[in-house]
């Protein structure tokens, strides 16, 4: 596999389109085909692909479509695909070992359920006369998807899954400290630390990363309450009060985000990429890409003619 910089619309092997709903199911379900066989947990990814996508496209009853440009359906897209890999990766780990912990098909449609939705509590419900964008809900976007998955996941026959993935969903999130998240295996704890590394090295990764942090990130923290003269402290204590404070700011959130998330709170989960690849981490090696160009824009931005990326907060 190529480690160049993947076109924008495509994941980092630069194979699958993360634009294409189906094109993403195809790809996870043969991924997990792969590790599972063609059982009956599997036939339901079909299903919630396509709610997905209809959700994203304003085509769910119910909902308003996703009216946001960073936290949009391809970077969701691309956190499904990312999950799939990761699942992959550690069954494939856990096969290695005497006495390894498996995660088996349940648990890892649980995961894709919640890779697909973890991000549907920006999507605004059609009597919402609160807000007129959805990024309103960012600081509190992870509890509305624990909401959606909740009242979604029985509609479909998944109800008895319901539940846990409305609490492994929080660990895309900053709302409930990781510790703290209710949890009765230490299965279903790995798993959700997958799911929290998968949305973070998915977004890190994407090479078109420089150009929507700059263009759209801040403008969704501006409308949520984080950024701008209305906000107030977000989880990394700044109000930022332009672009390019959050630009400036975006190097050392980046170095503690994988410090102590990557590292801390997730365990190291995202080694279990390289696994699935059987090579070299391209995530890990699109971000260090990505942390590179980030420095020298900041450095010289004159010279590059736009702003640096940022970093998912």
């Amino acid at each position: 596999m190529t480690t160049a910089p993947p076109q924008l619309h495509m994941d980092v092997t630069n194979t699958i389109d993360v634009t294409d709903a189906r094109a993403v199911a195809n790809a996870v379900t043969a991924i997990l085909s792969a590790r599972y066989g063609e059982v009956a947990e599997l036939e339901y990814i079909g299903r919630l692909v396509t709610d997905f996508d209809r959700l994203y496209a304003g085509e769910f009853p119910g909902f308003h479509g996703c009216e946001i440009k960073y936290h949009d359906a391809q970077h969701v897209l691309d956190v499904t695909l990312t999950m799939a890999r990761l699942i992959d990766g550690y069954e494939k780990s856990q096969s290695r070992r005497e006495e390894g912990v498996q995660l088996g098909a349940q648990l890892a449609l649980v995961g894709i359920a919640c890779a697909l939705f973890h991000d549907a509590g920006y999507i605004r419900r059609i009597h919402d006369s609160r807000n007129k964008n959805g990024a309103a809900y960012t600081r509190i976007h992870v509890s509305r998807s624990a909401r959606f998955l909740s009242e979604y996941l029985p509609e479909i026959g998944l109800g008895h899954l319901a539940e846990l993935c409305a609490r492994l969903v929080q660990f895309t999130g900053y709302q409930i400290r990781i510790a703290d998240i209710a949890l009765e295996t230490a299965a279903e704890r790995r798993l959700g630390e997958l799911l929290g590394t998968a949305d973070l090295i998915a977004q890190m990764a994407d090479s078109d990363y420089p150009r929507k942090c700059g263009e759209h990130l801040y403008e969704e923290f501006e409308l949520g309450g984080m950024a701008g003269e209305n906000g107030s402290h977000s989880h990394t204590g700044i109000v930022y009060q332009s672009p390019e404070h959050l630009l400036a700011a975006t190097p050392e959130f980046m170095r503690s985000t994988i410090e102590n998330r990557l590292k801390g709170d997730f365990n190291n989960a995202y080694h279990y990429a390289e696994i699935h690849f059987q090579s070299a981490n391209l995530y890990m090696e699109a971000i260090e890409r990505n942390a590179a160009a980030l420095e020298a824009m900041i450095a010289s931005p004159m010279a590059h003619g736009k702003r640096p990326l940022a970093v998912d907060a």
